[in-house]
């Protein structure tokens, strides 16, 4: 079978691959539809950074080169026979966070905060830009009989914005400020809209995505490169605004949130920043302000967690996955998307196999 295979900075090459071995414990997953993500396109124009180079990863044992694919979902084809909880033919979603399951935080409910926290498609184990993944069974999620297939393969980047809402401070009613309107961003525009969010101000320099912005929920857009952000945002919320979540990644996003954030408000850090951010901790201690961050979503596949409520979300037309994709493309053309990407025009790729 075909898979995309990631061999270091600048050099993912599709390739003829075996087809995985399912084992006992294990579901294999014929992939019908995997989203390209900005880890991966960070990891190909400045990688490795998450994927194992040279010391094998804790959760897989493997290096590169790796299949890459995190954001997929799929048809069951062969199950293991331990597999009880999952039937061949059933369309799935696969949750790829892989932890240790014995450290202090698995032990206490948090594995998306797990000390040896793995990804498949990034930490080896197979990935969604292939034929077909291996998984095991408790990576798996079920996909409601009305959502589309290429739907549920956006399920992963729901998560991460349904957990930023959920974990923070945002209560209905509350006024709420997000920093940067990519794929990322975006699904928390929908989710604090269903969360109950009043005003949803959101800061984006790119024109298409501020005009996707309003289509997801926000009621006020702005272009930071154009206005004064601190300054527009407080005349109309007298002040700043409850909430604010930092999806942009730059140190110039970071320093927006804590100027457009009330005294006493919550800034809940989303974005990795490759870079350092210098800011002054004074400015947060004099007003009582709070920040936190949020790591990806809540691990397993049940009902309650993180990926089926998404996916519950998608069934009810809460959450509006189509808004986010720009364009569908075959496995085979995978290199040359990646080599012509930008990354600020298109939102999400859609990779069939």
């Amino acid at each position: 079978m075909k898979a995309a295979r990631y061999y270091g900075q600048g050099d993912v090459r599709v390739e003829e691959v075996e087809r995985p071995v399912c084992g006992p414990n294990d579901v294999e997953v014929e992939v019908a539809a995997a989203g390209i993500c900005g880890t991966d396109l960070h990891e190909y124009t400045a990688g490795p950074i998450l994927i194992p180079d040279q010391v094998p990863h804790p959760a897989t044992g493997q290096t590169l080169p790796i299949t890459m694919g995190h954001e997929f979902a799929g048809t069951v084809g062969k199950i293991g026979k331990e597999v009880d909880g999952v039937t061949r033919g059933s369309k799935v979603a696969v949750n790829p966070m892989l932890p240790c399951g014995d450290c202090r935080y698995c032990v206490s409910g948090n594995e998306n905060v797990c000390a040896q926290l793995g990804f498949i498609g990034l930490s080896g184990g197979g990935g969604g830009f292939a034929g077909s993944v291996v998984v095991p069974e408790q990576n798996v999620v079920e996909v409601p009989e009305a959502v589309p297939i290429k739907h549920a393969a956006l399920t992963e980047p729901f998560a991460v914005g349904l957990r930023a809402v959920r974990s923070s401070a945002m209560r209905a009613g509350d006024s709420v400020a997000i920093i940067g309107a990519g794929p990322i961003g975006l699904t928390i525009v929908q989710a604090a809209a269903v969360g109950g969010g009043c005003d949803i101000f959101v800061s984006e320099p790119q024109d298409q995505r501020r005009e996707l912005a309003i289509s997801a929920g926000a009621t006020h857009v702005f272009d930071p490169t154009e206005s004064d952000l601190a300054s527009e945002v407080s005349t109309r919320t007298d002040g700043g605004v409850d909430v604010v979540f930092e999806v942009s990644g730059v140190e110039q996003g970071f320093i927006d949130a804590i100027d457009v954030c009330k005294h006493g408000g919550e800034v809940t850090l989303v974005a990795l920043h490759e870079t350092p951010v210098k800011f002054n901790p004074t400015d947060i201690v004099i007003v009582d302000k709070h920040i936190r961050g949020t790591n990806v979503y809540a691990g397993g596949n049940r009902s309650g967690h993180d990926f089926g409520i998404v996916l519950n979300l998608f069934e009810r037309n809460h959450f509006d996955p189509e808004l986010l994709i720009s364009d569908n493309v075959p496995l085979g053309q995978l290199t040359r998307i990646f080599e012509k990407y930008e990354e600020r025009s298109p939102v999400k790729i859609i990779v069939e196999p």
